[in-house]
């Protein structure tokens, strides 16, 4: 009959903590929600539209020729399902004069954003197996990036407006949610390459806002929609003048943020 180990020969064992497993795809949970997004987006009628997975802003866009459906087969799902109890200011009803109420976090959107946060994860874990190995983490960024870019160029055609699933940011479409991956990974491994690989750079200015990002997200909230961070548009059917707008405005909220780290003010809460 073997003797027990005393306690304090037990308490004196060291703690091993757990090995991080090698990063795997998660492709049982990616898979069931890529599948589910298309097969939703392929099979449900729109509304009066036709079958085949509408992705169109809907209103004047398109010549026309689906002013009732916005946001194809994932606004009329989330308008069977929620009724009235939806977003009626999308930002496509502006630019595309529409009439139905449109949520561009919706419950398909919401299945392709979990496929995005799914990348996020695999680009953290591929920091925590191979840290310190730099060249590794490198590596399989950039190879997670031309997979990713490829994969949406298929399914866009490389088109702006085109292709079997086109690239949509409303919608959080794939071939939105692989474009975005790719360039994520080219960034993210650009931005380790440079900050902690090689160390040319710190982070600034983007460090200002980081440290005091509930007053700039607060400010932004109540001040947003006024001079000078905004104005009214001239040509309300220009991308160009709404992109300059919100460059302007992000600039601002960057200089505010590098004052107020001057002055060693901080928001906490």
């Amino acid at each position: 009959m073997e003797q027990s180990r005393p306690p304090n020969e037990l308490r004196s064992q060291p703690h091993e903590s757990p090995t991080p497993s090698e990063p795997q795809q998660e492709t049982f949970a990616e898979g069931f929600s890529v599948a589910g997004v298309l097969t939703h987006s392929d099979l449900w009628a729109c509304g009066g539209c036709f079958r085949g997975g509408y992705l169109g802003a809907g209103g004047i866009g398109d010549d026309g020729l689906h002013p009732n459906c916005t946001g194809g087969a994932a606004g009329y799902i989330d308008r069977w399902i929620f009724g009235d109890n939806m977003f009626r200011y999308p930002t496509c009803k502006e630019m595309y004069r529409t009439r139905q109420p449109f949520d561009p976090e919706g419950i398909l959107g919401t299945i392709n954003s979990i496929v995005m946060g799914f990348l996020g994860m695999q680009a953290g874990k591929i920091i925590v197996f191979y840290k310190g190995k730099n060249i590794h983490i490198l590596c399989r960024y950039l190879m997670w990036a031309i997979i990713l870019g490829i994969s949406a160029a298929i399914l866009s055609k490389c088109m702006r407006d085109g292709g079997f699933i086109p690239v949509n940011k409303n919608l959080w479409s794939l071939s939105y949610v692989l474009s975005m991956g790719c360039f994520s990974f080219l960034l993210l491994g650009g931005m380790f390459f440079v900050i902690d690989v090689k160390g040319w750079w710190h982070g600034q200015p983007f460090i200002y806002p980081g440290m005091n990002s509930i007053f700039v997200y607060v400010g932004h909230s109540l001040l947003g929609f006024y001079f000078p961070f905004s104005w009214e548009r001239r040509f309300q059917e220009s991308h160009w003048e709404f992109l300059l707008q919100n460059l302007w405005g992000t600039a601002l909220w960057v200089l505010i943020a590098y004052l107020l780290y001057r002055k060693k003010f901080f928001l906490k809460i």
